[in-house]
C-alpha cells in the first residue's frame, strides 16, 4: 500500500506543479516566467511529457497486436452487422491457424490494400468449397479445394458482399483480426457467435 501511495503522489505531482503553475500565470505573469527559469519546473514539464508519451505508446501497441475498437459499416454483413455501422472489439492477439469456420475476421482486401474489410470464414485449408451459391459470380455447381495457408470469406448478406466468390481465397497473412463483440449501439450489444452450418 505505501509503494502504491508512493507511485500515486508520484504521477500527481508533475500535474500539481502545472496547475501551480496555471494559477500562478492567472495571477501574476512575472512569477510564471520566474518560475520557468527554475530547474524543477522544466524537470516537472518533462516528467509529465514522457508519462504521457508512455501511455501513448503503450494504447497504441495494444491496439496494434492485443485488442482494439473498430467501426464496421455496410450492407455485406448484414443481419449481422447494421448498416449503417457498428462498434466492436476485434481481437489482434490471435493465431491465424487456429480460426474456425464461422468467425469473422477482419483482413487487406485483396482488390484494395489500403482497406480492410470484414467478413465470416466459410472454408478452411482443404475444405472443398461451391464457389457461388447463388451463380452470381460463377456457376453454382462449380466447386474449389482451398489451398493450404488460406480461407475462404464470405459476407452474411451475398448479393450485395464482394469476398472470395469474386478473387478467391484469401492468404492467412492478410488476416490481421477477429471480431469478438458489438459494443455499440448498446441496445445491441453482444458476443458474435459462428451462425455456420459445416456439412462434410
Amino acid at each position: 500500500m505505501a509503494f502504491g501511495r508512493f507511485a500515486e503522489r508520484a504521477w500527481r505531482l508533475p500535474g500539481e506543479l502545472l496547475v501551480g503553475a496555471w494559477r500562478t500565470a492567472r495571477s501574476s505573469p512575472q512569477r510564471l516566467w520566474q518560475a520557468a527559469q527554475t530547474r524543477q519546473f522544466w524537470l516537472s514539464v518533462g516528467y509529465r511529457t514522457l508519462q504521457i508519451a508512455n501511455v501513448g505508446c503503450a494504447l497504441h501497441l495494444i491496439g496494434e497486436h492485443v485488442a482494439t475498437i473498430s467501426f464496421v459499416e455496410g450492407p455485406s454483413m448484414f443481419p449481422t452487422m447494421n448498416m449503417t455501422g457498428e462498434a466492436t472489439i476485434e481481437l489482434k492477439w490471435i493465431n491465424v491457424h487456429n480460426l474456425q469456420r464461422g468467425d469473422l475476421v477482419t483482413y487487406v482486401s485483396p482488390l484494395d490494400p489500403t482497406r480492410r474489410v470484414c467478413k465470416r470464414i466459410t472454408g478452411l485449408p482443404g475444405d472443398v468449397i461451391c464457389v457461388d451459391p447463388t451463380g452470381q459470380y460463377a456457376p453454382s455447381t462449380e466447386h474449389v479445394v482451398i489451398p493450404k495457408n488460406h480461407i475462404w470469406v464470405t459476407g452474411d448478406n451475398l448479393p450485395w458482399s464482394r469476398d472470395s466468390r469474386m478473387y478467391g481465397p484469401v492468404p492467412l497473412g492478410l488476416v490481421k483480426g477477429k471480431l469478438w463483440a458489438r459494443i455499440w449501439p448498446i441496445r445491441d450489444r453482444a458476443i458474435f457467435r459462428s451462425t455456420f452450418e459445416f456439412i462434410d
